[in-house]
């Protein structure tokens, strides 16, 4: 089976956000997104590479956010409703203590309806990069401020910020989060296996 898996369907394409957040937890074993069409995707479970990775995204992340307490930072498992329409999982994100501010406590209980001003996408080995593009894209034109794409295959990182993209090639070093994230600098080399 060919992950992810797009399905379509006119029941599951005007599933309200309480009803497809229902379907999810009646279906906790299984990941899902959804597109601004309505098409619920199911994604593929990580490898135990890609699943290292991002725990180390997450704890060089989450060791920052623990300094400065600046917002909170959310995993893969985390969904947030997009101005779009879709629904969406970063592999990590991060929220300003101001944004949170503005989402009622009850909503954070279900997939809230905001934007992180940060995400990080991690390419997997089933991922295309194509796609990964294109959701990268989707996140910033719904109002994401920084966006990292990383390619640990390619040792490349594709820079999402401004309305521009840049990368950086090598895993020989920092990649700072500032001025959004102030001190946060992601170390690279980590990523290595």
């Amino acid at each position: 089976m060919q992950f992810p898996i797009t399905i379509k369907g006119q029941v599951l394409e005007r599933m309200s956000d309480d009803e497809f957040f229902l379907f999810c937890q009646e279906n906790s074993d299984t990941k899902f997104e959804r597109n601004a069409n309505g098409e619920i995707i199911i994604m593929s479970p990580t490898t135990f590479n890609t699943g290292d990775r991002n725990a180390e995204i997450i704890t060089q992340l989450r060791l920052w956010n623990k300094k400065y307490e600046l917002g909170r930072v959310v995993d893969s498992d985390t969904g947030f409703y997009l101005p779009n329409g879709s629904m969406r999982n970063p592999d990590a994100a991060w929220v300003s203590n101001e944004l949170l501010k503005s989402i009622p406590e009850s909503e954070l209980d279900k997939f809230p309806r905001l934007t992180p001003e940060f995400v990080i996408e991690l390419k997997s080995v089933s991922d295309r990069i194509a796609s990964q593009q294109a959701k990268m894209e989707e996140w910033m034109a719904n109002g994401c401020q920084l966006g990292w794409l990383i390619d640990p295959e390619k040792e490349m990182v594709y820079v999402y910020s401004a309305g521009q993209v840049s990368t950086i090639n090598g895993f020989d070093q920092q990649l700072s989060g500032a001025p959004l994230l102030p001190g946060f600098e992601l170390n690279l080399s980590e990523l290595r296996l």
